[in-house]
């Protein structure tokens, strides 16, 4: 007799289950969606009010559905916890579900009043429900709540009238969830056994899925074209920039560039007079990424137009400036010119708001500074010029800002003073790896590149 009786049961328990499947199925398929979409919300580091409140939505709907199997309640039977915590999930799941609808857009005009008194209210019930135990008149409040919101929440998706392809998809379905869940709450009990309503749930968020698949694959397409776009942007950047320096008896050049971003607003030019005579010109436009990367090339073109003036560094900023001056949209420019004359052993030298340019001499850093206002900052900017003797030897060195302004994990800059001992460090070296060296001295001092990174290097050789 007992044996028959433990067969029975093991019986009565594989029917239950097989009754609970299609419960535990989507049960279990919610909660995913709802873990899902918290992790990806969480990789995107940004609070996308329509995604979590969804994701938060699917989950307490699946946990619900699962606490509503009879397998859980053969198992947990004469719990007392397990008990209250079902009914209270039963009040807390429309908080989520009415976050989502606001985020929607779904909601009444006060739809934050509305909806923050609706969450109060179910949050109080599940309060409620979960210290004093069931009471009908907390789910009968709780079921009014439901019967008055969903129909309005309906009207509104008809009533908003908006017409494009992700929002008639998003109506059809919260229609069908809307109508389940309403016959769920009001004739389903007297007609079917099982609940209609999470599979018009399923339907919803099979929509959604197809909104957001649908949008991905367009933000896909958009990104794939704006990057070809800045492929194309960098390519005709990196034209503007000078090739290799003129072979020169008397100079030896090299420069690094090292955009943050695929452009940037980093300049250098070389503007050659003769064989003896050179012009080193470096600037910075304010900001980063396109807006940047277009105002250098009119940097760029604003010196070539001043090259006549190259062996006057002051006229050259001046002219430049006026060129620049109602034509960068707010954005300034700093920057430094150099003239080199190797048959007088003499360099000129000016500068718009520009990191001061470094001689490395003898083992000793020189720092030389002549700044004038920023470029397209006012068309009165008055620049000045400075002179000093070029020896044999003499290694210059150019460069913007980022160099200075690198910072490592402590926060700390890379800073003046690293970047002469790291001018005196190359003093062996070429200029080609004198410049590599000096950046990659920089790029492992800073976690992080926040600035694009020049650097440009010019040795005197005297008159052979």
């Amino acid at each position: 007799m007992f044996l028959f009786e433990a067969q029975l049961s093991a019986s009565e328990v594989l029917r239950i289950f097989h009754q609970d499947e299609p419960a535990l199925f989507l049960g279990s398929a919610f909660t995913t969606v709802g873990i899902v979409t918290g992790a990806f919300c969480l990789l995107r580091r940004r609070f996308d009010a329509l995604l979590v409140w969804l994701g938060v939505f699917a989950f307490f709907y699946g946990q619900r559905m699962w606490f509503d199997t009879g397998i859980l309640h053969v198992t947990l039977a004469g719990n007392e916890f397990f008990a209250r915590l079902r009914w209270a999930v039963d009040f807390v799941v429309p908080i989520p579900a009415f976050l989502f609808f606001q985020a929607a857009g779904l909601m009444p005009r006060r739809g934050k009043l509305v909806t923050a008194i609706l969450s109060i209210v179910f949050l109080s019930l599940a309060v409620a429900v979960f210290v004093v135990g069931r009471l009908p008149l907390l789910h009968t409040i709780n079921n009014v709540l439901v019967i008055a919101a969903l129909p309005w929440i309906l009207v509104r998706t008809f009533l908003l009238g908006k017409r494009d392809h992700d929002f008639v998809v998003l109506r059809r379905g919260l229609f069908c969830f809307v109508v389940l869940a309403l016959w769920d709450n009001t004739l389903g009990p007297f007609w079917f056994r099982f609940n209609l309503e999470p599979y018009g749930f399923a339907v919803l968020l099979g929509c959604l899925g197809y909104v957001a698949a649908r949008r991905t694959l367009e933000r896909d397409q958009q990104l794939g074209e704006i990057q070809k776009e800045l492929d194309v942007a960098r390519s005709i950047q990196l034209s503007i920039l000078p090739g290799a320096f003129p072979e020169s008896a008397d100079f030896r050049v090299a420069a690094r560039y090292v955009p943050m971003t695929a452009v940037a607003g980093d300049l250098y030019d070389f503007l050659m007079t003769d064989a003896r005579h050179a012009g080193l010109l470096i600037a910075d436009v304010s900001g980063h990424g396109v807006p940047a990367a277009l105002i250098a090339s009119m940097v760029k073109m604003a010196a070539t137009s001043q090259r006549d003036h190259a062996a006057h560094p002051a006229k050259l900023l001046a002219g430049m400036n006026d060129a620049l001056c109602g034509n960068t949209q707010g954005q300034y420019v700093t920057a430094a010119f150099v003239y080199l004359d190797a048959q007088a052993r003499e360099l000129r030298y000016a500068a718009a708001g520009h990191p001061a340019m470094l001689l490395l001499r003898d083992g000793h850093v020189i720092e030389i500074a002549e700044n004038g206002l920023l470029l397209a900052a006012a068309d009165d900017a008055i620049y000045t010029e400075r002179s000093m003797t070029l020896e044999r030897g003499d290694r210059l060195l150019l460069y913007t800002d980022g160099l200075l302004e690198a910072k490592n994990g402590d926060g700390r800059l890379f800073g003046d003073e690293s970047l002469a001992a790291a001018l005196r460090n190359t003093a062996a070296l070429s200029p080609v790896d004198a410049v590599e060296r000096i950046i990659a001295e920089v790029q492992q001092w800073s976690t992080s590149q926040e600035d694009d990174l020049t650097a440009l290097i010019c040795d005197f050789a005297g008159i052979t």
